[in-house]
């Protein structure tokens, strides 16, 4: 249990909230490439509570600046895309991708007044899919040199998809490994689906015995959290009682990013974005550590799960998140399919917008959102007394970080930590792209 105001320390989002300072200091997805392969590749972007709009001007350069002109308000949304700028409807006010006004073609001939006129404009980067903005003081921090980043295109995926809930929520389902036995549990073993839920259906690395299986009859892991330069790793351990252990790698990459096995070829890199503080975006980066991945049909299997322009999930609160009592009872432990992605949707949307963390009552499982939200008020803190540099991944050799190491794996129980590391050698030793780490 904590207080409303300890509660709201971690949860808003606002550029005077002490959460949201931090989360300015980092890059931050603001939305798909995809978004804006249109003919007119113009979109409007919520992020951290702030309205703006991403542009591509015709150079191809980027631009983020904010959704209102600084003239008389209007929507820079149904801007004119011209002269390598955006300009405004209304007035014909031109705003290049800095938020330089460099013309105002309805005052005076000679005017110099557009030389004093700037609109709110952020630092924007593509990399694999994404683009990323920097909202925050100083210099923008380097990325790190995540497998999701350094991979080649060909080998990510990107997607999104809309919560209707607090970041800080959506954030801490990826950093609490038991709820994986009960929330994603399969009542079933055998399922072809290509689906979230194929993560937890192949079978680990070492074993016969199918991830369902391991989650369903063994719901008591050991949770060990390491901090990390990155962040903290998180290993929960299932004790199979036959001499092996069931090892699980994850991590979580500071502020707002959970990395995870997908299957013994890919990891998902997926990073909580607020849109304000009720409602957040996970973005996924899918890594492959084999051969190229078929961005067309996994972009066709996500849509089949989501509603355009949004990324709404079609399954939602309106609709009981396809709730079926009897799938529930023979197939699913939720009854709401066998996409987990859903799952994890109700289980943080059903807490309400923001949740009130003065009935919450942690166990020892909780262990890695415990130590998340130590971090978390360490960083505020940091921020408040104007130490940027002591911030995560903002002490000058953010580009050394690389990874991170994220298996699912059956390990001798007497040597599992000297036999995970080398199945994560194994499979960077087939990858194509990456020498090793």
């Amino acid at each position: 249990m904590i207080s409303q105001q300890k509660n709201d320390e971690i949860t808003l989002v606002g550029a005077d909230q002490p959460a949201g300072k931090v989360l300015r200091q980092y890059w931050m997805p603001a939305a798909l490439s995809d978004e804006l392969m249109g003919a007119r590749p113009v979109v409007p972007v919520t992020l951290l509570g702030e309205k703006l709009v991403l542009f591509r001007d015709d150079s191809g350069a980027l631009g983020l600046i904010a959704r209102h002109c600084p003239h008389r308000g209007a929507d820079m949304c149904f801007g004119r895309l011209e002269d390598n700028g955006l300009r405004c409807p209304f007035h014909g006010w031109h705003f290049d991708v800095a938020g330089n006004c460099v013309e105002q073609p309805a005052e005076p001939e000679g005017s110099k007044m557009h030389e004093k006129v700037k609109t709110a404009a952020y630092p924007v980067v593509e990399r694999n899919g994404i683009i990323w903005a920097f909202m925050g003081q100083g210099t923008p921090p380097e990325f790190p040199d995540l497998d999701c980043f350094r991979a080649p295109g060909t080998h990510v995926f990107a997607f999104k998809g809309l919560w209707e809930c607090n970041w800080l929520q959506a954030l801490e389902v990826g950093i609490d490994p038991a709820h994986a036995s009960f929330l994603h549990r399969f009542l079933q073993d055998e399922d072809p689906a290509q689906s979230y839920g194929k993560q937890f259906r192949d079978k680990a690395a070492g074993s016969d015995i199918p991830g369902t299986q391991v989650l369903r009859e063994f719901p008591r892991p050991e949770i060990l959290v390491d901090d990390m330069d990155y962040g903290l790793r998180l290993t929960a351990l299932r004790d199979l009682q036959n001499g092996q252990t069931h090892v699980r790698v994850t991590n979580q990459i500071f502020p707002c990013a959970i990395t995870i096995p997908m299957s013994r070829e890919m990891t998902i890199t997926q990073w909580h974005v607020p849109i304000d503080d009720t409602t957040c975006y996970w973005y996924s980066m899918f890594t492959s550590f084999s051969g190229p991945v078929d961005k067309v049909k996994m972009r066709e299997q996500r849509l089949a799960e989501h509603r355009l322009p949004d990324y709404a999930p079609l399954k939602n609160r309106d609709n009981n998140y396809g709730y079926d009592p009897k799938e529930q009872q023979n197939l699913t432990y939720t009854g709401m399919g066998l996409d987990i992605n859903v799952h994890d949707q109700w289980a943080v949307e059903s807490m309400g917008a923001i949740q009130d963390r003065r009935d919450e009552h942690l166990g020892k499982t909780d262990v890695a959102i415990i130590a998340y939200r130590r971090r978390l008020r360490a960083a505020i803190k940091d921020m408040a007394a104007g130490k940027l540099a002591e911030l995560p991944m903002h002490d000058g050799n953010v580009t050394a970080i690389q990874g991170p190491q994220s298996v699912d794996t059956v390990a001798p129980s007497d040597g599992w930590q000297d036999t995970w590391p080398g199945v994560e050698a194994a499979r960077r030793s087939q990858c194509p792209w990456d020498a090793g780490i």
